[in-house]
C-alpha cells in the first residue's frame, strides 16, 4: 500500500482483481479499486486480461463453480504468472 490506505498501489490492485471481479470484497474496497483502474492504464489492461479469463472459464464451464481449494490454487498460480510484452517502434 502507499502511505495511506485509501490509495492502493498497482501490485495490490492486481492481487485483488479476482476478489473485485467476483464481488468478494467490500463496497468501499470495490470503489477504491475501480477508481485505481479508471486512472491506471497498466492495471486496467491487467484487469481486462483477468476479466477475459474469467469470462472464458464461465463460457466453458457453464454455471458450475470450482471447489474453493481449486480456485485458491488457480489464484496463486495466476498471481505468479509473469507476462512480458515487447514493443518495437519502427521509424521511417
Amino acid at each position: 500500500m502507499k502511505d495511506d490506505d485509501h490509495k492502493p498501489d498497482c501490485e495490490v490492485v492486481i492481487s485483488e482483481v479476482y476478489l473485485y471481479l467476483d464481488l468478494e470484497c467490500s463496497e468501499d474496497r470495490r470503489t477504491l479499486i475501480q477508481k485505481h483502474l479508471d486512472d491506471c492504464s497498466h492495471c486496467l489492461r491487467e484487469y481486462g486480461i483477468e476479466h477475459e479469463v474469467k469470462a472464458l472459464v464461465a463460457r466453458c464451464c457453464g454455471d458450475e463453480r470450482a471447489p474453493k481449494e481449486l480456485r485458491d490454487r488457480l489464484r496463486l498460480k495466476l498471481n505468479e504468472l509473469v507476462v512480458e510484452v515487447e514493443t518495437r517502434e519502427y521509424l521511417p
